[in-house]
Parts: C-alpha cells; sequence; structure tokens
C-alpha cells in the first residue's frame, strides 16, 4: 500500500506515526500482547489530552484498561494515582494485578481490613476510604492526579451510593477522574453531570459485547436457542431477532395443559392412551436438574460454567447433589493442583477451626471441580474458588447474584435456574438490567469465541418475556444521594452552612430531579403564553372582567357548597329514619329498581358489622332486607332512600316464613297487598333551599348586579373566556406546585437536618461544636446514636467484649423478619448500656419525627440490632468458633463480615472518644484486638 502513496502522503503518514509514538499511549500499548479495541484508544486519548472520562461498556469487555492508562500516566508523570473500587474482594484483585505489573514497592492497598503501602503512587482502596480522607483533609491527597472509579454505577445502590457522589463533587479540580460503569441507558445524562460538576469530561458508550453471546432454554433434553436468527448476539443490532417458533410452541402446549376433574373421560383405553401420550411428552420436557445441567455442558463443551441460584442453602444444595450423582470435572493431576492450592491458602487457619468450617467438604468438591460462591462463605474459601475458577481448576459455581458485581471470575457459559428473586420484600422478576449483569459473566475474552446463556426451563416460562430481558439494555444509573448527620457537620466544617447547601445543589440526585422538570417548565410556559390569550379575549370596554368573574365563581361555589351540604344532610335524615325501621314495618321505598310498596323483614345492622346475610358487611350505614309486594327478597341499599322513609303499617311475619320458599314469598305479598295496598304514601316535601336564605348568597348576587361588567352585551362570550382562564391557570397553579415540590430536595432535606444537629448542639451556625468535630470521626449508618452514646457516656466502664457486643448493634442487620425471636444478650452491664442505646434511639426517632427526617427516604436512624451481640461478645472473649457459630446459627461467611464491620467502627470510636477521663478509647482499642483473630484475622492480602 505504501507503493501507492503520493510523496506527499507518505510524509504526513511517517509524521503521523512520529507523533503517535511520542504520546504515552504508544509505549502502553506495547505492554499488551493484543490490540486495544477502539472505544478503549478513544477513552486513553481523551485522559493523555487532559480530560476526563466516563466509560459504559459492557462486562468482559475491558474498561479496566482505561484505568490502567490512567495509573500509567500518573507514573509517567511522577504524580499519585488512587484506584478506587465497591468491594474489598475487588480491591484485593485490583491491587495483586498492579502489583504484577508495577512490582509492590509502586502499589499500596487501603481497605477497611488492610493497609500496606499506603504512601506508594499507586493506590487501590475502597470507595469509602477515599471519602474519608476527602472529609479529613490527608496529606495523601498532595500530588494526586488521578482518580479510578471502577464500577461507578454503584452510586445507585441505595445504602452505599451516596459515597460515590461525595468523592466526585469534592475532589480536587485538579484531579483527572475515570468513571468506569456497566452499560447504563442514561450514560449521556451522567456524562453531563460529571461535565458540570468536574470539568471537560468525555462520554464513550461501547455497547457491542467483546465476545458473542448465545441465548438458549434448555428443556428436557433439548437445547433451544432464544432466537430462531442471532445475527446482532445481544447486542443492538439493526436486524430483527424473531423467538424460536419451537420454544413458543412449546411454552403453548405445556402451559395450556392442565388437569380438569371436569373433563374425565370414559373408556379405559382412551384413558390409557392419554396417560400414555402424557409420559411421552414428559420424557422430553421437564426441568432438568443441578447435575443434569453440569453434565450436560461438559458434554457440549460448554464448562467452565456460573449457575446463578438466588439462595445460600440453594447453592450448597446443589454442590452436595452434584457430589451425590458422582460428578468429577477434573482429572488426578487436576486434584492434585488443587489440594497443593488449597492447602498453601488456607494454612493460616487452625486445624481446629476447619473442622468447623466444613473444610473437608468444601476440599472434596473443589477437587472434583465444583464449588458455591456466596457471601455467607468464609472470605478465604471465596477468594480460593475465585482462583481455581480463573485458572480451569473449577468448572462448575453455583452462586447467587452478588457474584455478578464485580469479581473477574469471567464463564464459558452462565446458567439462571429462574427469572424470580427474593428482593427483600417479595419474590420478584429479575429486570432486564439485572439479567444484562448476571449473563454479562458468559465469554471469556481471549479464549472463547462465543458465550453462552442458559435458561433452565419451568413451567409458565414465557419466551416472549425471556426475549423482552434478553433483548433490552435498559439499565438508567439513578442516584441514591442522601445527606446523611456526619456529611452535614463535616461540610459545615469545611465549607460553612451556605456553601455546603450550594455544593449538595451539584449532586447527581438534584441534576436529576432539577432535569425531570425541565419538561414541566415547558408546559408552564406554553400555560402562561395561553392565559395571556385568555385575558385578552375576556377584556371588556366597561370594567374588569376578571373582578366580575370571580364574582360569578364565588357565587357558584357557594351554591354548590350549600347543594352539597344539604344533599348530606337528606343522606343523614334517611339514614336516622331507616336505623328506626322494626321487622314488620310496612314501608314505600321511593325509588330505585325496587320502588313501590315493601315489608321490612331484617332492618340491618350498624356499620361495621356482619349481619350474616351472605356474609355481607355494612359500611354506609342500615340496608334493610325487604319483600317487595312483587314477591322479591332484596337487601336494599342507602342508594334507595334518597329521603327519610316512615312505616306506613305493621305485619306480622309468620314464624314458618322461609326466604328462599316461592310459595312462602307469594303469600307473605299477596297479604302485603291486602293489608297496605290501599295506602297511598305521603309525598315528601322539599324543604325551604339553604340558598334562599343565605346572607352570603345574597351579598354576590347583589355585588354581580351592581358590577359595570353586568351589562355589557357581551357577557357571556367574555364570561366563557374567563371560565378558561381559570381552568388554566388552576393547572398551571398545579404544576408549579409540581416543580417546587421537585426543586432543592436535597439542600431541603440538608436544612432539616442542620436544624435537628443546631438543636442537638452539634452546630452553632457556621460553627462545628466539639460534639460535631466527634461526629465527624464517625462514619456509619447509626452515626448519630454513636455520637449521643460517646456524649452520654453509656460505654464508660464496659469491659472490651461488652463494649464489642454494644458496637455490633450499630453496624448488625438480621436478615430474618422483625418478629423473629428475641436475640440472646450477655448479662450485667453490656445489657444495661444496650437497652441505653435503644432509648436514646427512641429519643432520636421523635426527634426526627418532629424535623419531619423521614427514613423511609432513607435519611435518619434506624432501630439498632441486637441479634450480633452474643456473637461479638463471645468471640471477643475468647471462645472458640465451633462454639460462638453454632449458638449464633450463623454461616461463617457472615459472622467475619459482621466481625470486620464492627472492628471498623470500634476504630473510629477510639479515635472520636476522649482521651482525658474515660476508658472508651483504649477498651475500643482492645476490643479490636480481641475481635481480629483466628479466622476474622486471616487475610490473603500483605
Amino acid at each position: 500500500m505504501t507503493e501507492d502513496l503520493t510523496p506527499a502522503e507518505a510524509y504526513a503518514a511517517a509524521r503521523a506515526r512520529n507523533a503517535e509514538r511520542a504520546t504515552a499511549l504508544y509505549p502502553f500499548r506495547e505492554m499488551y500482547d493484543f490490540d486495544l479495541d477502539p472505544f478503549q484508544i478513544e477513552a486513553c486519548k481523551a485522559l493523555e489530552a487532559g480530560k476526563g472520562v466516563l466509560v459504559a461498556a459492557p462486562t468482559g469487555s475491558g474498561k479496566t484498561i482505561v484505568g490502567e492508562f490512567a495509573v500509567h500516566l500518573a507514573l509517567t508523570q511522577g504524580r499519585k494515582c488512587f484506584y478506587t473500587t465497591p468491594i474489598k474482594a475487588l480491591s484485593n484483585q485490583k491491587y495483586a494485578d498492579l502489583v504484577k505489573r508495577y512490582g509492590a514497592d509502586k502499589v499500596g492497598l487501603l481497605t477497611g481490613d488492610n493497609s500496606v503501602n499506603g504512601d506508594a503512587p499507586i493506590v487501590v482502596m475502597t470507595t469509602e476510604v477515599l471519602r474519608n480522607m476527602l472529609y479529613a483533609g490527608s496529606q495523601a491527597l498532595s500530588g494526586l492526579g488521578y482518580v479510578v472509579m471502577d464500577e461507578v454505577h454503584y452510586l445507585s445502590d441505595r445504602f452505599r451510593g451516596a459515597v460515590w457522589e461525595e468523592v466526585i463533587i469534592h475532589l480536587p479540580e485538579s484531579v483527572t477522574l475515570v468513571s468506569l460503569s456497566a452499560t447504563v441507558s442514561n450514560a449521556e445524562e451522567f456524562g453531563d453531570w460529571l461535565d458540570t460538576v468536574r470539568g471537560d469530561t468525555e462520554v464513550i458508550v461501547s455497547e457491542s459485547r467483546p465476545v458473542p453471546l448465545w441465548q438458549h432454554v434448555l428443556a428436557g433434553r433439548r437445547m433451544y436457542d432464544l432466537f430462531e436468527e442471532e445475527t446482532d448476539h445481544g447486542g443492538r443490532g439493526a436486524s430483527r431477532r424473531e423467538v424460536n417458533p419451537d420454544l413458543l410452541r412449546l411454552a403453548r402446549t405445556e402451559n395450556t395443559r392442565t388437569y380438569n376433574p371436569r373433563d374425565r373421560r370414559r373408556g379405559k383405553m382412551v384413558r390409557e392412551a392419554d396417560r400414555e401420550r402424557e409420559r411421552r411428552q414428559r420424557s422430553r420436557i421437564w426441568t432438568p436438574g443441578r447435575p443434569e445441567v453440569i453434565d450436560r455442558l461438559d458434554a457440549e463443551g460448554l464448562l467452565p460454567a456460573i449457575t446463578f441460584i438466588f439462595s445460600r442453602a440453594g447453592c450448597e444444595a446443589a454442590v452436595q447433589q452434584c457430589l451425590y450423582a458422582g460428578l468429577r470435572l477434573n482429572d488426578d493431576e487436576g486434584r492434585q493442583r488443587v489440594r497443593e492450592i488449597v492447602e498453601a491458602r488456607t494454612a493460616s487457619i487452625p486445624t481446629e477451626d476447619l473442622h468447623v468450617l466444613g473444610y473437608y467438604e468444601w476440599l472434596e468438591a473443589l477437587e472434583r471441580g465444583i464449588a458455591a460462591h456466596h457471601a455467607g462463605m468464609l472470605p478465604t474459601f471465596k477468594e480460593v474458588v475465585e482462583e481455581l475458577f480463573v485458572r480451569g481448576l473449577v468448572k462448575a459455581v453455583f452462586a447467587t447474584e452478588t457474584l455478578a458485581l464485580g469479581i473477574n471470575m469471567p464463564a464459558r457459559s452462565v446458567v439462571l435456574e429462574k427469572l424470580v428473586k427474593w428482593n427483600g420484600e417479595q419474590h420478584a422478576d429479575i429486570t432486564p438490567g439485572e439479567y444484562t449483569q448476571l449473563t454479562g459473566r458468559a465469554g471469556r475474552r481471549g479464549i472463547d469465541v462465543e458465550g453462552h446463556a442458559v435458561v433452565l426451563w419451568q413451567r409458565g416460562l414465557d419466551p416472549g418475556h425471556l426475549a423482552g430481558l434478553a433483548g433490552t439494555r435498559t439499565y438508567p444509573l439513578r442516584s441514591s444521594f442522601k445527606p446523611s448527620y456526619n456529611m452535614a457537620v463535616n461540610l459545615v466544617d469545611q465549607f460553612g452552612r451556605h456553601r455546603s447547601r450550594e455544593l449538595l445543589e451539584t449532586s447527581f440526585a438534584q441534576f436529576q430531579a432539577d432535569r425531570s422538570v425541565v419538561g414541566i417548565s415547558r408546559q408552564v410556559q406554553k400555560n402562561e403564553e395561553g392565559l395571556e390569550g385568555y385575558r385578552e379575549g375576556m377584556t371588556c370596554h366597561l370594567g374588569d372582567f376578571e373582578e366580575y368573574a370571580l364574582l360569578r365563581r364565588d357565587l357558584k361555589d357557594r351554591e354548590t357548597e350549600l347543594a352539597k351540604q344539604g344533599a348530606a344532610q337528606r343522606r343523614a335524615q334517611a339514614a336516622n329514619s331507616l336505623e328506626k325501621l322494626k321487622p314488620g314495618d310496612v314501608i314505600h321505598v321511593p325509588t330505585g329498581k325496587f320502588a313501590g310498596l315493601a315489608l321490612v323483614l331484617d332492618p340491618g345492622i350498624p356499620a361495621g358489622r356482619t349481619n350474616g346475610h351472605r356474609g355481607f358487611e355494612h359500611h354506609d350505614g342500615p340496608r334493610p332486607l325487604v319483600l317487595t309486594a312483587e314477591r322479591q327478597v332484596k337487601r336494599l341499599a342507602s342508594i334507595d332512600f334518597p329521603v327519610p322513609v316512615e312505616a306506613l303499617e305493621r305485619m306480622r311475619i309468620p314464624k314458618s316464613f322461609n326466604p328462599r320458599s316461592p310459595q312462602s314469598r307469594r303469600d307473605l305479598a299477596s297479604a302485603l297487598r291486602s293489608k297496605a295496598g290501599h295506602i297511598n304514601p305521603e309525598r315528601h316535601r322539599k324543604n325551604r333551599a339553604a340558598a334562599a336564605d343565605d346572607r352570603e348568597i345574597a351579598r354576590l348576587r347583589t355585588a354581580i348586579r351592581a358590577h359595570p361588567c353586568h351589562g355589557c352585551d357581551e357577557r357571556e362570550d367574555h364570561a366563557r373566556w374567563a371560565e378558561r382562564h381559570h381552568r388554566l391557570q388552576r393547572d398551571t397553579r398545579q404544576l408549579e406546585r409540581r416543580i417546587e415540590g421537585r426543586t432543592n430536595t436535597i439542600a431541603r432535606t440538608f436544612d432539616r437536618i442542620v436544624a435537628l444537629l443546631t438543636e442537638l448542639d452539634y452546630l452553632r451556625g457556621d460553627e462545628v461544636t466539639d460534639n460535631g468535630k466527634r461526629l465527624a470521626r464517625l462514619y456509619g449508618e447509626l452515626d448519630l446514636l454513636a455520637s449521643e452514646c460517646l456524649r452520654d457516656r453509656v460505654w464508660e466502664g464496659l469491659t472490651p467484649p461488652e463494649l464489642a457486643a454494644c458496637v455490633s448493634a450499630l453496624v448488625y442487620e438480621s436478615r430474618q423478619a422483625d418478629d423473629a425471636v428475641a436475640p440472646k444478650l450477655p448479662t450485667g452491664n453490656a445489657k444495661a448500656a444496650l437497652g441505653e442505646m435503644v432509648r436514646i434511639w427512641g429519643r432520636l426517632d421523635a426527634l426526627e419525627e418532629e424535623f419531619k427526617i423521614n427514613q423511609a427516604e432513607g435519611v435518619g436512624q434506624r432501630e439498632p440490632d441486637l441479634g450480633f451481640a452474643w456473637a461479638a461478645y463471645q468471640w471477643a472473649s475468647d471462645k472458640s468458633l465451633d462454639q460462638v457459630l453454632r449458638e449464633a446459627e450463623m454461616p461463617a461467611g457472615d459472622f467475619v463480615r459482621w466481625c470486620k464491620q464492627v472492628i471498623d467502627v470500634l476504630g473510629q470510636i477510639a479515635a472520636a472518644a476522649p482521651k482525658e477521663d474515660s476508658t472508651v478509647a483504649k477498651n475500643a482499642r482492645k476490643a479490636v484486638d480481641s475481635l481480629l483473630r483466628g479466622v476474622v484475622a486471616y487475610s490473603s492480602v500483605g
């Protein structure tokens, strides 16, 4: 090709090559043994040009390359780079990757559990650590040039999402931000916000998967393709994909076949034929068992696979089922390598604890290439599973959906057992976004030619719905940002109240709220233009027609009000008359389908009670049961009596009367006509209308007649324009109220929080008191409760185990229902202190209600949960792991996670507690040492 270039073109090409070699991107690309994708190159070039970037791309597409280029730029320029991740496991994984590339001396790690080489030029950390550094004004921020926020879509998380926005808002302007996100449908909106708060930000969106994804449904022995022709393989292609007609036919056949006991066919031969056909059909269609699915995938070369089961117990049961089925996915050499790796990684765990943790059963499954992965497992065990899976030594993993969040564990296939999961409140269908996240694990870049997502057939499966999940890319990023007490004191301390309020107005939450009112604002503008036109139409040369129209409207409103009062009064009189009826009264039903003569059989009963007649409940007064002159027995309603009713006559109802007997009804109806058929009911006289004597109506009518516009020849034309003006003005005011409700919502919440903190003497104007400075060091959901406990000296005199028990109530949240049995608690001082904590929370809860701080909106203090107090007390008291787990009835992974969270808060309390005349700080440090032992202390990093 170069021979075809003119000298000028060849010279230009050479200059371009030389210019490219002079960039930082050129040597960076040489570090990889594969070519970068166009979206990666585009993002890296934007970074080198000094812009911030938002990269939104599917799972496994390699967007972390852009983050690694930020690390490369920082080292090249002699600056620092912080690489943040949402979870500790991901931080550990990224730390190991960067150490392998740049060496341990240049890379550090800061998580709640580990602090390794924190002064290094590259530091991997959890997002919370960076947020705390920003509020504390840490010296480590000096020289910071780049911050990578991996999995930035976590800011949608309703529990932790606010941290991402805090970091983005508070980072110094000199820092370049690299935001890496899963594919979201509103990346441009998020990019616009980043552009607003961080300056020039390039948005790079890639929706093409690096490895094509094929969608399947496994029913019985057959694997059906979900789509008849997958031309775009799960991406957004121009061609239309049709759902496989064979699958649609199967769903119709299976989902409509139901057993109807009335549809029994006579004849033994016919029944036998039906049963035989049913048996043959069932032999083709069933939901395959878990070992059967793995066996099938293995036979078709689709392992390694991750099977998502939305239950921890389900994951463990799946492993056991595979073991009982004799499934073996590793050869002898693989089994030996598994044993070597596992024994090396678990060497630090005491032997007695291994028995408690089910180590040997776990190892047996690993040797066969099978494992579970969920939050209830010991972190060490989960890390080993992840390592073995990446090495290809574990080929079948049964996992909960938490595995889909960030951990680098790509597979050739992903299996979904069901499309429904428990969301904490109810069983709900998974969303398109969740489906995309889960199936995004299928297809390993550079290893697999294609990935496979397999959904197991379940009765009631709708292929059209599944196709919608697979084909929709709707995964909008929604801010979960809410001000907290700790955030408020830190902001006021740094910026003062006014500037803090302005900062919160720049949050993504407020940005989205403001954007949502743009359309409403446009409608308000259109309405205002319309109002101006209507105003011209009702202009009268004789006077102010708007004033005249208001008088007419006031008159109409007053007449309507009095009419309603009159109707209500008549209904009350009618209901009162019905309550006086007795069985045997002859009445005249004034209106309705059963108008005319009637005999009261049952007068009905007061509202809210059941009368026993077909279980009917009266909610609107008596409903008499009557026999009409036409022999019908009916229960009437208040609507049948618009006016009061009186008994015309009395009749005896025979004891033998049976309302269900036609003869009984005929005889009694005949007696009714004979007894009262000649009586003509008095017509109800209408009372004089209240409007006739109302002074306000008289005044308004006089004012209307006296108004100049009353004599206008075009009065009614003007009145029609005035009515249109009134209606449009009413609609416009409603729209304005909606705008007001969505504008400054974050700032208004901040104002209420500041007011409460001022009441409790944490703030005095722009000054943060000593109490406030203590609160500024306490991060967590129950930050204010922890601060109040320190102020009231609730924890003074407690031993380290007792303090650990009390602090556990600040972090623990039970997975059980609220009506679970009362938890076991330590006795003595610890029990008293826990009781006092609950009382303080009650006082704060009442105060939050007074200041309109709403927990339902994610702001405020939830009730402390005492469910982990006994386990924390036992472990800090040096009890064995076996005893603690047995009494707590808790998986080891949960136990370790809650212990680490208690340790984290104890560290904050040790820093925040008074140093003089207090034992809390010293005992908090001792409690940390007591908890940080055995399986809790073990860590794979550092």
